[in-house]
């Protein structure tokens, strides 16, 4: 069932509003008492006697009631006789025919606007009010019961060329040009179908992209649609899912079937492995929500209604969980895969996420894009984005390279943690743990080059060494691997040898050495006992999870020898790393020492102390 919500906003204004209609009401009634005060009350004998000495200027005759106006402007109210004459009864008092001739006499019927406010709305106004509410209430119901019957419909959101936004074009998705090609073919059918249909062509009905998160996915669905210019309906997977089985199905059905009235048109499902995952896998049996749902999309991608200029483009970053029949042809027979940007990408994507941001005349985006391998395009927006607001945190104008850099240490460890002070002796842990871990790197050769070392606290670690590569890489060797396990254990052999004690410092380290080495045995084949053999099958159940979806396809005694190779990786690079230390211990301590004093090392100065005698 769907939650609802409790606005507290809403109610908050809607008792204001309440409370000021009732204030104003008040002040209707405040004016109107104060308008209709009771005058002064003359009896027939005072009026006569008023009249006969000359102080009456005007009366005014309503029914039996009279308004009596004297030359000083004070206004008083009499009673005549019922049934008879005002003349007459004034007559039968004894006034001055002369006098009374000479005064003003009006008559006047009241049912006037004061007449109707002063004396009909104070009655009718509870009424209103009464009717009122109970109007507001069946209303109200109206609604839920409108609500109820509309579970059942589509959640998507639609943008097209009618909404007045700005759309987004494939000159503002920088990279991914061999995605970019393919999706130019979706552009044009959808632009000339014609052109496709006279040669007996079929476009692709489905476009899965997939991705890691961060890569542009939905930026491409959304590019594709602003190049076509046709509606684009946006919906998440999970929005498919509801409590009820058989609801995610009705709203496929109605998103569909809006599709179809705006066709041609887009139909974009970001995650859709939140419904797509491989039927059977999990507890659920055939009237799972999720089974139904995907069986409703399965039918209408390719069912027996073929003709429609309808096209479906999803995006996951999990396309190996998908159910087979979503991805055979027919349903999503064209899956463009977006990789992580390349040097060349990463410096295009900056200069995109950089217009309309002040960046300093000698700012150079080509050692900001060499600095960030490895980061797609939400991280590389993000570096550009910390940049600005650090920025305008220092109260400075314009972006520099400096503040670009820091950004990007920001991005990968987390912001600086200047108020976690270390005492002395931890502070002389940490240089010497850092030391190592840049000693090594900077002596193996198969290391990355050192950037910067820094013990000032980022995040959770206490301090880092960044080390980044000169180029993009897709293959790495066993020999970069061994490098990189001798340097993670670079701190705790630094601690060791020089304190002769261990801290919890390398503690992280311990873990992704372990992890990695692990990964060289069992899933790299670069094991000299095990050889070319791939141990152990991961597969992730739907429902129990991924430590309960692991397979080991290997006996305990195997499991054993493993266990006994990751170790041997583990003690071949502490014993790299201690044979390092041990024959450079002076660049060590130059190096630690240099740290204490300035906290932070960069790379200029790093291969400057390391090219020393």
């Amino acid at each position: 069932m769907k939650t609802i919500k409790f606005n507290y906003k809403k109610f908050i204004n809607q008792i204001f509003i309440a409370l000021s209609v009732l204030l104003l009401i008040a002040l209707i009634f405040a004016y109107l008492n104060s308008a209709f005060e009771d005058p002064k009350t003359l009896t027939l004998s005072e009026l006569v006697s008023k009249i006969n000495s000359g102080d009456v200027s005007k009366i005014v005759v309503k029914n039996d009631d009279l308004d009596v106006i004297l030359k000083d402007d004070s206004i008083y109210v009499a009673k005549k006789e019922i049934g008879s004459s005002l003349s007459g009864t004034l007559k039968n008092y004894g006034v001055d025919s002369e006098k009374l001739n000479a005064v003003d006499m009006r008559i006047e019927q009241n049912v006037g606007v004061i007449f109707w406010v002063g004396t009909v709305l104070p009655i009718i106004l509870p009424f209103l009010l009464i009717g009122l509410l109970v109007w507001y209430m069946m209303r109200q119901a109206n609604r839920a019961n409108t609500s109820a019957f509309g579970f059942g419909k589509s959640q998507a959101k639609l943008f097209g060329p009618f909404d007045g936004k700005k759309k987004i074009m494939f000159s503002d998705v920088a990279g991914a040009n061999e995605a970019k090609e393919e999706l130019i073919e979706v552009v044009d059918f959808l632009k000339n179908p014609k052109k496709f249909l006279d040669i007996g062509a079929r476009i692709p009905r489905g476009v899965l992209l997939v991705g890691a998160p961060g890569t542009g996915k939905t930026l491409l669905a959304r590019a594709v649609a602003g190049e076509a210019n046709v509606p684009f309906f946006y919906i998440s997977g999970s929005e498919f899912v509801e409590m009820f089985v058989g609801v995610g199905a009705s709203r496929v059905r109605d998103l569909f079937n809006m599709a179809k009235k705006f066709a041609p048109s887009i139909i974009f499902v970001d995650e859709i492995d939140a419904v797509g995952r491989q039927r059977g896998a999990g507890l659920g049996g055939g009237h799972d929500e999720r089974e139904q749902t995907l069986n409703q999309i399965l039918v209408e991608m390719d069912g027996f209604d073929r003709d429609t200029n309808v096209i479906i483009i999803s995006a996951t970053n999990r396309p190996d969980i998908l159910d087979p029949a979503l991805l055979r042809p027919g349903r999503f027979d064209r899956r463009i895969a977006l990789d992580i940007p390349d040097i060349n990408d990463r410096e295009a994507i900056l200069k995109i996420h950089s217009i309309g941001k002040p960046l300093a005349p000698d700012i150079d985006l080509r050692r900001i894009a060499e600095r960030t391998p490895g980061f797609s395009g939400a991280d590389l927006a993000n570096v550009i984005n910390e940049g600005a607001i650090s920025t305008a945190r220092q109260n400075k104008k314009i972006v520099d390279q400096e503040t670009l850099y820091h950004s990007i240490e920001k991005v990968l460890l987390g912001p600086e943690r200047r108020s976690h002070l270390l005492s002395q002796k931890e502070k002389e842990i940490a240089s010497y743990h850092e030391a190592g871990h840049a000693l090594i790197a900077g002596v193996l050769p198969y290391s990355d080059p050192v950037h910067k070392i820094s013990i000032v606290s980022r995040g959770r670690a206490a301090g880092y060494t960044l080390k980044l590569p000169l180029e993009d890489r897709h293959l790495h060797s066993k020999n970069e691997f061994l490098t990189d396990l001798a340097v993670l254990l670079g701190g705790y052999a630094a601690e060791k040898i020089v304190f002769k004690d261990l801290t919890t410092g390398a503690s992280d380290d311990l873990i992704k050495a372990t992890a990695l080495a692990r990964r060289l045995v069992t899933e790299f084949g670069m094991s000299e006992k095990f050889g070319p053999i791939a141990l152990g099958e991961k597969e992730e159940m739907v429902f129990l999870g991924r430590d309960f979806g692991n397979d080991k396809n290997y006996s305990e005694s195997v499991a054993e020898l493993i266990d006994k190779e990751i170790k041997n990786f583990i003690l071949v690079a502490y014993e790299t790393a201690k044979k390092v230390i041990s024959q450079r211990r002076k660049k060590l301590k130059k190096i630690a020492e240099r740290l204490i004093e300035k906290e932070t090392i960069e790379r200029d100065e790093f291969e400057t102390i390391m090219a020393a005698a």
